[in-house]
């Protein structure tokens, strides 16, 4: 591990117990005066009727309720075909279809498409990204990692750092993370080899850097925003707060295939802006003579920074 990293990983590493509550609403006040303290949470959200109730109200009861640090709590709802949208609103969330959004651009699948919407539809100096799948969901991981936000002028990108239990099996959740994401920052961008999650869905920006960066519109926004973020603001400006352990749906060895893909695709992309010459995935399924070949489309389309968007411009000059 490079020397700068090491130092990072003491500088800019803590705990969600390192900030208590009321340091952070003391925080948020003096932050609210200078005009950058207001909180927007968002989770994506497809087919997550199961659990986005339950964190949807954890987050209201504890954070909005209790204590006023969250500003906004938004699910935008990705097409769900369950009762997604109606659990997440009845929990008290503001739910916003994605295709409502900027329906001059057609939207297409994929979670990047989804954060990079939701930009338009919230108004937070700070923007929280949580997804909507977490079980046995703590507050913690929002005020967690939007302390650093609130306490550091320095600090303008922080990730969600946990044990990612598979089963019953601890440390063993993050299997594209392991295989490919850490990999491929170890060895193209050694700066961010100290991030424990790079991969995690949760994860607070202050909008002014948001903004700027370009979303890919699949799975590979995490790695890309990343890396991104490292060459916009600089590893000093990233950080990351363990906030325990994070349970959540785990997806199908095919499902993670197609994951790793496209997060290959994303970091493919930012080595060379080259061309893929074939931006697809083959994968093999057993059927009734034998095995079945499977080609699917990897993500390969990225949206611009949302400051080059006419009505996002137009919005926040209003």
């Amino acid at each position: 591990m490079l020397e700068e990293v090491e130092c990072w990983l003491t500088r800019r590493s803590w705990s969600a117990a390192d900030r208590p509550l009321d340091r952070l609403l003391a925080a948020r006040a003096a932050a609210g005066e200078a005009g950058r303290g207001s909180v927007s949470v968002v989770l994506p959200a497809l087919n997550e009727e199961a659990t986005v109730g339950e964190i949807v109200a954890t987050i209201r009861r504890e954070l909005m309720e209790k204590v006023q640090l969250v500003d906004e709590l938004v699910v935008i709802d990705s097409g769900s075909t369950d009762a997604t949208a109606r659990v997440a609103r009845e929990a008290g969330a503001r739910v916003v279809h994605r295709d409502a959004i900027l329906p001059r651009i057609p939207a297409v699948p994929g979670k990047g498409e989804v954060l990079w919407r939701s930009l338009l539809v919230t108004g937070g100096d700070i923007v929280c990204f949580i997804d909507a799948d977490l079980k046995d969901f703590s507050a913690d991981f929002v005020s967690g990692i939007v302390g650093p936000l609130l306490t550091d002028p320095d600090v303008q990108f922080v990730k969600a750092m946990y044990d990612r239990p598979f089963g019953d099996t601890t440390g063993q959740g993050g299997r594209v993370t392991e295989l490919v994401a850490r990999p491929l920052l170890n060895l193209h961008w050694p700066r961010l080899a100290g991030f424990v999650q790079p991969l995690g869905g949760e994860y607070a920006v202050r909008r002014s850097l948001l903004e700027r960066l370009p979303f890919p519109v699949g799975y590979g926004v995490e790695l890309g925003l990343l890396v991104d973020a490292l060459h916009t603001v600089g590893l000093d400006a990233l950080a990351q707060v363990d906030v325990g352990v994070r349970k959540h749906r785990h997806q199908d060895g095919q499902a993670l295939g197609r994951m790793a893909a496209a997060i290959y695709r994303t970091a493919q992309l930012r080595l060379s802006r080259g061309h893929l010459v074939r931006p697809a995935l083959t994968q093999f399924e057993r059927g009734a003579n034998g095995f079945v070949p499977r080609t699917h489309a990897v993500d390969t389309e990225e949206r611009p920074p949302m400051c080059e968007i006419a009505e996002y411009v137009s919005r926040r000059a209003a």
